[in-house]
């Protein structure tokens, strides 16, 4: 009779525990966010918009007659539309590069697998200056590798690469990898069984992916095409080389020319404008939306799909993709240095060059990671209006010219803080401005895969906001994490304007080398940097890829 009574009163327990769960609601819709979110990501957002207050001051002392005249020019309008539509088609073309590569090295049989993985995300460690110079030098006009193989068919010039062609072409080639790794990390976060159900359901391959896994994957689309996007309008070597007129090239001739910082500041400000258009764009596609797909019973190896017949094809694709991207870099490269040491020129020390980028660029990667986590964490469990202000302030770095962010810098440092200036935590605080919304928007777009119910379990079963953050929330955000990092460190380790103007006396890295040796047009110099450059950013991809198909 006893044990009865103690069965029914347990039993009544569980219900009630049961009726408890589900009527709360998910983390962050019936309760604030914890205030160390809030702090972290408030003090991100802070520090990520002072080179914003810098220009809003210099462009306040251009004087309202300066503004318009400059603002109402046929020029700036032209130039607005080069800007923007660079940044459209090569977001568009990156993403028909990124999808079929995504799904083959992920879900199907492909032979290299893993292979392909890294051969196909390494372009993101080629800057695009020598990317654009090697695209140049293979199918330029005169004198290019592919015009000297026709010449003797009597072909003396080739079509001009310049423009909005060779532009477009050198940035899909050297920023589509951005769009990759995020659709890679989503690929990994969605739970396999997912797409095994449709296929058991009688949905052949390819209707479950454009039903199942293609929305899913959504999330990591905006993300990575956002950084593209934002990528391609702050870029400066590709459109100078390339001869377009974007806005990077016009506000450095303006800075370069007339020394007139003032105008200079007009121009970023309306690229701003255009950021916060695209901005506004990305948050319009994906507000309201929800993705859960991540399960809690660890990770599942998902049932690889036959390519068949399409095996040659898929092949012949990641070749061209790899050769034009990465191969074409390297062999120019190499050529440029095999010919300086055949004329008995010795390469210069590359060694603390490297360690130097090494560890700029890799602080840069932890200290983004740990800033990002809660800018990403309150923007998807804790939406509202002040934390989507705190988010997209932190997109407005990466979307400036580098130099811009960094005359922003010296101005702060040399008037405010002259203690910092120059030195490796003032060059990590910039890398920080200008690269933090690459590893925001990977983690964001893993967090978004993952059931906010498993963190509200563990909520109801003791575990403090810290507990749930270390045990469930990281476990399963890792690859967007890992993913991020690695944005991070690739583009910071070739980032040139910031690093010329506010690294430490001395303290030369693989880019300023790189900058130095063509300045001086010792190219064999140059080729030793870039092989070097090209070679530790391999490594460190494939270490921290093969971490992440663990």
């Amino acid at each position: 009779m006893k044990s009865t009574k103690q069965g029914k009163a347990i039993a009544q327990i569980g219900k009630r525990l049961e009726q408890w769960v589900r009527a709360s609601k998910p983390l962050g819709q019936g309760s604030g966010p914890p205030g160390f979110l809030v702090a972290a990501g408030s003090i991100t957002a802070v520090a990520i918009a002072l080179p914003l207050i810098y220009l809003l001051i210099r462009a306040a002392g251009a004087g309202f007659e300066e503004v318009w005249t400059l603002l109402s020019r046929p020029r700036t309008l032209e130039v607005l539309v080069h800007s923007a539509g660079l940044a459209a088609v090569v977001t568009l073309v990156s993403a028909l590069i990124c999808l079929p590569l995504a799904f083959l090295t992920e879900r199907t049989d492909l032979p290299g697998r893993r292979f392909w993985a890294v051969a196909t995300t390494l372009p993101l460690a080629v800057p695009s200056y020598v990317g654009s110079f090697a695209l140049i030098a293979a199918f330029g006009p005169r004198g290019s590798w592919l015009q000297l193989l026709l010449e003797p068919l009597g072909v003396d010039s080739l079509p001009s690469i310049y423009g909005w062609f060779g532009a477009i072409l050198a940035l899909t080639l050297f920023t589509y990898p951005y769009l990759l790794i995020a659709l890679r990390s989503g690929l990994q976060g969605i739970d396999p069984a997912i797409e095994e159900a449709s296929r058991t359901l009688g949905n052949n391959a390819w209707s479950t992916f454009w039903q199942v896994t293609l929305p899913q994957l959504r999330p990591s689309l905006v993300a990575g095409g956002l950084l593209v996007a934002l990528y391609s309008l702050r870029d400066f070597g590709t459109p100078s080389l390339m001869r377009f007129d974007s806005f990077t090239r016009v506000i450095f001739i303006q800075y370069r020319s007339s020394f007139n910082r003032n105008s200079a500041a007009v121009l970023s400000l309306v690229l701003v404008a255009l950021l916060l258009v695209i901005l506004a764009m990305e948050y319009r596609v994906r507000t309201g939306a929800a993705y859960y797909s991540t399960s809690s019973s660890g990770s599942r190896t998902p049932t690889r799909i036959p390519l068949g017949g399409w095996k040659w094809p898929a092949i012949a694709f990641c070749t061209i993709i790899t050769t034009l991207g990465l191969v074409l870099p390297l062999a120019v490269t190499l050529f440029w240095l095999w010919r300086g040491l055949n004329a008995g020129k010795i390469p210069p020390d590359v060694l603390t060059t490297s360690f130097n980028s090494i560890l700029a660029s890799g602080l840069s990667a932890i200290i983004a990671t740990l800033f990002a986590l809660p800018v990403a964490i309150l923007s998807v469990r804790f939406p509202g209006r002040i934390t989507t202000v705190i988010e997209r302030l932190t997109y407005i770095g990466f979307g400036l010219p580098g130099i811009v962010v960094a005359l922003s810098l010296v101005f702060i440092g040399a008037n405010y803080l002259p203690a910092l200036y120059q030195t490796l935590p003032m060059l990590v605080f910039a890398y920080l401005v200008l690269f933090l919304p690459q590893s925001v928007g990977t983690i964001r777009s893993s967090l978004l895969q993952v059931n906010p119910q498993l963190e509200e379990s563990a909520r109801t079963l003791g575990r403090t906001p810290w507990q749930t953050l270390g045990e469930i929330t990281l476990p399963l955000v890792s690859p967007g994490v890992l993913g991020g990092a690695v944005l991070v460190f690739l583009t910071a380790i070739k980032e040139l304007p910031a690093t010329m103007l506010l690294a430490p006396i001395g303290f030369k890295t693989l880019a300023t080398q790189i900058w130095q040796a063509t300045e001086d047009v010792q190219f064999t110099d140059a080729a030793a940097a870039s092989l070097t450059l090209l070679l530790v950013s391999a490594g460190s991809t494939l270490v921290l890829l093969g971490r992440k198909s663990r």
